[in-house]
């Protein structure tokens, strides 16, 4: 079976254009208007799965739509795979940070790096490579929950007194 090559052409953006069930029905319809071989012939031509068009078939026979699971796809986040981590970081963090001292912002700055804070995780709450995260996780965990990494000036001298001190020692 040959499917003309203007047809082939809509039926791609078809297809493209719409997701989930109702592209897995519009295949098989499509398929289904073919006729016997019209599964290969979309296979070959089109580069559609036979196995979604088997699953639009079986849907249209049957009236019960699949439901994808789009939200169980993908890694897990660190806290889910270790509940202590956010508690154990925070235990780390918190002796070393301090609040913004022009208290121009909410931010939190700490004196810790992430590959201190990874440090810390290993020497005092015994962590293993194998379950310890990366530092740029480390660092996106830290940003995360309010810590940020700044040097923080404790006073700003004012440009008046500067110039004083520079004349009274002339």
């Amino acid at each position: 079976m040959n499917i003309a090559h203007n047809l082939a052409n809509i039926f791609k953006s078809g297809a493209n254009k719409l997701n989930g069930f109702k592209k897995r029905q519009f295949m098989a319809e499509v398929v289904n208007q073919l006729g016997f071989g019209g599964q290969r012939a979309c296979e070959k031509q089109l580069g559609w799965c036979r196995n979604t068009i088997r699953k639009g078939q079986h849907e249209i026979k049957s009236s019960v739509t699949c439901t994808d699971n789009y939200a169980g796809r993908g890694r897990k986040k660190a806290e889910e795979k270790n509940p202590n981590l956010l508690s154990d970081i925070k235990s780390i963090v918190e002796p070393d940070s301090q609040a913004d001292p022009a208290m121009n912002s909410d931010r939190i700055y700490i004196k810790l790096t992430a590959n201190a804070v990874l440090q810390q995780l290993r020497e005092r709450f015994n962590y293993t490579d194998d379950v310890l995260l990366s530092r740029s996780t480390i660092s996106r965990k830290l940003n995360e929950n309010g810590w940020y990494l700044k040097k923080v000036r404790k006073t700003i001298p004012k440009k008046k007194y500067q110039k004083l001190m520079q004349y009274l020692k002339v």
